[in-house]
């Protein structure tokens, strides 16, 4: 097992390599949404494009608040690793996968049957409410295999190894991708097969990281007395895992807000907007697995007590989140055109293309945002500082939507990143001068 202990050692190379197979990882996963994307609206039409849109952002809401919970006690995990302490790792391991199991099956539950609600709140219209309705069903019953894939691939993480859990993306990417071009593309099934062969992909790597601990990962194995919650280390995981998940939570419900503000505007702007939102997830995704990198490494140091390796980590983090943003930015900005023409074709697609190219060409120069207030919530993620993250999420989330709904029955899908950009740098504003007084506090500085 590729477990890295990264208490000592070169700094920019243990995030950079320990962020690396996160990002790969994270494009895979975000590659087979944008397969389903694509398929959908080349070989179904625009009504399911729109449709699966639609759908996105309460799935991800599913998604982030499920590997909320995970990441917080991944924090748990990290800093029990950093201070040699097993025997709580193992714990923390078996009471966060022992709650997720419940936790997990209530999502897909309380999905299932809400799902007629939220598509009147979300003001989907009559024409792909149908359609809509059936490929949230189906996702939301793969909940417990996204729950138990994120649980051990953070157990993992935790102790250092990036790679593994990339491999499982990598193959679970690669067998959705084929089945739908089986199913959708060859054989014509409709956007039923879209969702089935997405709970497939999710229930692939949920078994393989099972196995793979089972066998390979002898700190991670847990014998049959080992089974239980401990009930000081729940309480600890839900204070960060509760904060975090309702952290993580709060951007889809964000989306959601937006979406709705999106679905007034007519079938071609939620097109436009939604072939981008896939655009912004490759920006977005890999900032917060750089922003993830941060957070283990200070978790991990923390735990030893290395305030200098903090410091250190914190400011070359930062430096990895700028080079992320000049890639991604420069490629949304020069194929704006090309990259949404990959989501839609046929009748209306020219308007489709037109709207969405002028969304990306803003949004471009505005990743570089996010890369900062990632950065900065990987830090306060990695101190055991969640309050703050939360804190942070909801203005930059807040203020997002507010402007969204002010700006774009002026400006149409332009308001959209204006809003964000507010958005982002009212979080800024409050988040960096507090930095200087948090790490004299703790004496970091």
């Amino acid at each position: 097992m590729a477990a890295t202990n990264m208490t000592r050692g070169p700094i920019f190379r243990q995030l950079a390599g320990y962020a690396l197979p996160l990002i790969v990882g994270n494009c895979f996963q975000l590659g087979y949404n944008a397969v389903d994307a694509i398929i959908a609206g080349r070989f179904i039409g625009r009504d399911a494009l729109a449709a699966t849109g639609t759908a996105s952002p309460v799935m991800n809401l599913m998604i982030l608040g499920i590997s909320g919970i995970c990441m917080g006690a991944g924090v748990l995990m990290s800093e029990f690793f950093g201070a040699g302490k097993q025997e709580d790792l193992r714990k923390e391991l078996s009471t966060s996968v022992l709650f997720g199991l419940f936790f997990s099956l209530t999502v897909a539950a309380l999905g299932v049957a809400l799902t007629d609600p939220l598509m009147a709140l979300l003001h989907v219209p009559e024409g792909i409410r149908d359609i809509t309705g059936i490929y949230l069903r189906i996702t939301f019953l793969g909940a417990p295999f996204t729950y138990f894939y994120n649980a051990l691939a953070q157990a993992l993480k935790a102790v250092g190894d990036s790679k593994t859990p990339l491999k499982f993306l990598m193959f679970s990417s690669c067998l959705n991708a084929v089945l739908d071009l089986i199913f959708i593309g060859w054989l014509g099934f409709g956007i039923v097969c879209s969702a089935t062969t997405t709970v497939i992909a999710e229930a692939v790597s949920a078994i393989l990281s099972i196995v793979y601990v089972q066998r390979k990962v002898p700190m991670l194995r847990l014998s049959a007395r080992e089974w239980r919650i401990d009930r000081g280390l729940l309480r600890q995981t839900l204070s960060y895992g509760s904060v975090t998940a309702l952290q993580q939570a709060v951007q889809p419900i964000c989306k959601l807000m937006i979406q709705g503000q999106v679905n007034t505007l007519g079938v071609d702007v939620m097109a436009a907007f939604n072939a981008c939102t896939r655009v912004d997830d490759f920006a977005f995704t890999p900032e917060q697995s750089i922003a993830q990198a941060m957070t283990t490494f200070i978790a991990q140091n923390r735990g030893a007590g290395q305030h200098q390796r903090i410091r250190e980590g914190f400011r070359k983090g930062l430096l990895l989140e700028t080079g992320y943003w000049v890639l991604i930015g420069a490629a949304a900005m020069l194929f704006r055109q090309q990259i949404v023409g990959w989501f839609v074709t046929g009748e209306g697609s020219a308007e489709v293309i037109r709207l969405g190219a002028q969304y990306l060409g803003v949004m471009s120069l505005l990743y570089f945002l996010p890369a900062m207030t990632n950065g900065v919530q990987g830090f306060y993620r990695g101190m055991g500082f969640m309050s703050m993250t939360l804190l942070g999420t909801c203005i930059q989330a807040g203020m997002r939507v507010l402007f969204t709904y002010l700006l774009t029955p002026a400006l149409g899908i332009l308001g959209i990143p204006l809003a964000s950009m507010i958005g982002w740098l009212l979080m800024l504003a409050v988040q960096v001068p507090y930095y200087f007084r948090y790490a004299r506090a703790k004496g970091l500085r």
